[in-house]
């Protein structure tokens, strides 16, 4: 019997030499990378640095627990949520209106155009682009918005257009045959067959938007962010420990949002 069902399964296919050179060459930047980098594991855990560290975690217990402190928690909370939520919107929005060209509906030229800009969006991180926004915007929650929603917007912008392009034509194609214009077959075929997989690429990157929402904050782009960045600067290490307390909880609550989302829309 089992003779029988090896003779059954495929012949694997031959590993090329390119694979086996590609897969030495990434080992040899590894190695080159441990041998290179000055990683002073020795001093990372010796007894100084270990009390040192101990030390510094000390002082952030316990956490400030006052009433008027915790209202303030609550109001950059709701502002780092904020920040997320309408980046996130924004940047799905006009990534599917980018996502149109760049998966090749309206020629080549267009294509490679839309995607170079996708590249540049995704390209520059969270932080460069919110340094950038507030010299025009000022400081606050809006330039972390639009820092959000613009480095999002290449993300998204990309994994629509993959998705429109990976998408299965023939239901499209069987409603141009029918006389359909190529609008009517992408609203009715295209777009409800990728659906499911935007939004959950959305929320995916809703719940990064998170975790960046409250770092941009370190450059003066309002929410939690700014608040820790205030309280180390001054060391009150109680203070900024409830503020980390609500950013864990913050991106606790918002994955566990997600993943119920994207469970009950692949079921």
């Amino acid at each position: 019997m089992k003779h029988h069902l090896d003779a059954m399964l495929p012949t694997p296919s031959p590993v090329r030499w390119s694979t086996w050179a590609l897969l030495a060459g990434l080992l040899l930047l590894v190695i080159a990378s441990f041998a290179t980098l000055p990683l002073k594991w020795g001093e990372f855990f010796s007894a100084d640095a270990v009390r040192t560290s101990a030390d510094f975690l000390y002082g952030f217990a316990p956490p400030e627990l006052a009433p008027n402190f915790l209202m303030k928690v609550g109001v950059a909370t709701f502002e780092t949520l904020a920040m997320s939520a309408i980046g996130t919107v924004i940047a799905a929005l006009v990534g599917a209106l980018l996502a149109l060209p760049a998966s090749g509906r309206f020629g080549r030229l267009a294509r490679n155009a839309t995607r170079a800009i996708l590249n540049v969006l995704r390209s520059i991180p969270e932080l460069v682009w919110a340094s950038i926004l507030l010299i025009a915007a000022g400081l606050g929650p809006f330039a972390g918005t639009l820092a959000l929603a613009l480095h999002t917007m290449g993300v998204l912008g990309r994994l629509f257009a993959d998705a429109f392009e990976n998408c299965p034509p023939l239901p499209a194609a069987t409603l141009r045959i029918n006389g359909a214009r190529p609008a009517v077959a992408f609203l009715y075929a295209t777009l409800p067959q990728c659906g499911p997989q935007m939004m959950s690429y959305t929320l995916y990157r809703w719940e990064n938007n998170i975790r960046a929402a409250a770092i941009l904050g370190v450059v003066g782009a309002g929410g939690l962010g700014q608040m820790l960045k205030y309280h180390l600067s001054l060391f009150q290490m109680q203070n900024a420990a409830t503020v980390i307390v609500a950013m864990l909880l913050m991106v606790a609550a918002v994955d566990g949002l997600s993943y119920l989302l994207r469970r009950a829309m692949t079921r």
